[in-house]
């Protein structure tokens, strides 16, 4: 069917005159009305100098799997020394430090990195110094030596609210610096997978590869989390994305900067989960909660008054729904400092006031008992508690110690004293303190588990 030739005409005229209009207009600043069109340029222009890549190098040894057959090595000329292997991480960071050239960013950005190269947005790389890093909350500072840098200030985290609207800045897949925004889908989200002391901010600001360690702001243009993970089935972002609160970040911050180390804190409590079984036995209403088990002697909460049996439903006004919720909480809390402890006790609601005392790092055996002489002991990493591991870890067994003979070695997991579970270091410490005369530990050692009686 042939066109109407005047209306093809027209309408070839038409779309002319409107792409000669589209090359010669430019993009509109105002709506009809003439007011300006929202944008977030200028609080990015304040914002985006003071985010960086950082490129982390590990040098690694690797060796042939034919290297170690002398015929092989001999036959194709394999090196009899293993070779170093240079392996790079990307990520990214932020200035929250003009002055002393700070740098927040993730722990697995930097972990055991051999090398930190930083480059900041006006093209300058500079070499980082690692001031300390914290694996159980991801974050690590770093220091450069640069002049006329731009930093964010921090925001006030507990203040932000789900809606409230978030852009994210960092160097996903490597491509340069890249802006995404969203809101603020949930606060306070834990149980993630493989990661530690959780309180995280979700949104569904794209968070890719790459942008861990960069700046989640708000739109003043103030740090209110440092992007740290995404959950997804494929690897790519699907709208949920994880940051680290700003509030907790400065803590951490504030703590390797003052010790090298970030000292976390403990009620003294041995808690477990309140089943279906339990709940009707004490005549809870609910299951939410952690139910006090065991108050060890001479901790924070035999002196607040807590007793086994009690609920604990809350610490510092932040809800405690189990057990796991209760140890992350103790462990995201600055120790020192009272906190309120909500516990439910015979149909009652009770407030009671604590301060979280030092969780120990360590426990020497010979402290213990004699029977452990010449053993360390150590928590299991908090992103395997976060799985259900529970137990103390072996770290150190001094060559023909008493601990040795008695056939204690290292990367053993200790259950259990006896028949009494253990939770912990000090729950190791409370089973130990009543001195039994035979002293049997439950022992995992890869994936056999058996009883070792210590002599």
């Amino acid at each position: 069917m042939r066109p109407n030739a005047p209306l093809f005409a027209l309408l070839l005229a038409a779309v002319a005159t409107l792409a000669s209009a589209h090359t010669q207009a430019a993009l509109p600043t105002a709506d009809p009305q003439g007011q300006p069109l929202p944008t977030l340029a200028p609080m990015l222009e304040r914002v985006t100098p003071a985010v960086v890549n950082i490129q982390s190098r590990q040098v690694v040894r690797v060796r042939h799997p034919l290297a170690e057959d002398p015929f092989f090595r001999r036959f194709f000329g394999l090196p009899d020394l293993p070779q170093e292997q240079v392996r790079q991480s990307l990520g990214s960071g932020v200035i929250v430090d003009a002055e002393q050239g700070l740098v927040l960013t993730n722990n697995h950005v930097v972990e055991a990195a051999d090398g930190i190269a930083v480059t900041l947005a006006d093209g300058r790389t500079l070499d980082g110094e690692l001031i300390g890093a914290d694996p159980d909350t991801d974050v690590a500072v770093v220091r450069i030596p640069a002049e006329n840098l731009r930093a964010l200030p921090l925001a006030d985290s507990g203040a932000l609210r789900v809606g409230d609207f978030v852009v994210a800045v960092g160097n996903p897949f490597g491509l340069g610096q890249t802006v995404t925004s969203g809101i603020v889908s949930a606060l306070g989200r834990s149980g993630l997978r493989g990661l530690g002391y959780q309180n995280f901010i979700q949104t569904d600001a794209s968070i890719n590869p790459g942008n861990s360690g960069g700046a989640l702001v708000n739109l003043r243009g103030e740090l209110v989390g440092i992007n740290t993970a995404i959950f997804s089935p494929s690897g790519g972002n699907i709208g949920i994305g994880f940051a680290i609160p700003a509030n907790l970040a400065r803590e951490v911050m504030r703590q390797l900067i003052a010790y090298g180390e970030v000292r976390r804190g403990t009620l003294g409590v041995e808690a477990q989960d309140i089943t279906a079984e339990i709940a009707q036995a004490l005549g809870l209403p609910s299951r939410r909660g952690a139910l006090v088990a065991r108050v060890y002697p001479r901790s924070p909460a035999e002196a607040a008054g807590l007793r086994a049996g009690d609920v604990i439903t809350a610490l510092d006004g932040q809800a405690v729904n189990d057990r796991q919720a209760l140890y992350n909480l103790e462990g995201l809390l600055p120790v020192g400092r009272p906190v309120s402890v909500s516990v439910q006790r015979d149909g009652r609601t009770l407030t009671l006031r604590a301060t979280l005392s030092p969780r120990p790092k360590e426990l020497d055996g010979d402290a213990l008992d004699p029977r452990l002489a010449g053993a360390s002991f150590v928590d299991p990493p908090e992103r395997f508690r976060q799985q259900g591991v529970r137990g103390v870890v072996v770290s150190k067994v001094a060559p023909n110690s008493r601990a040795a003979r008695s056939g204690l070695r290292p990367g053993d997991r200790i259950e259990a004293v006896g028949r009494r579970a253990v939770a912990d270091l000090a729950g190791f410490e409370a089973a130990l303190s009543a001195r039994p005369q035979q002293l049997a530990l439950t022992v995992v050692r890869g994936y056999q588990r058996g009883v070792l009686v210590m002599q």
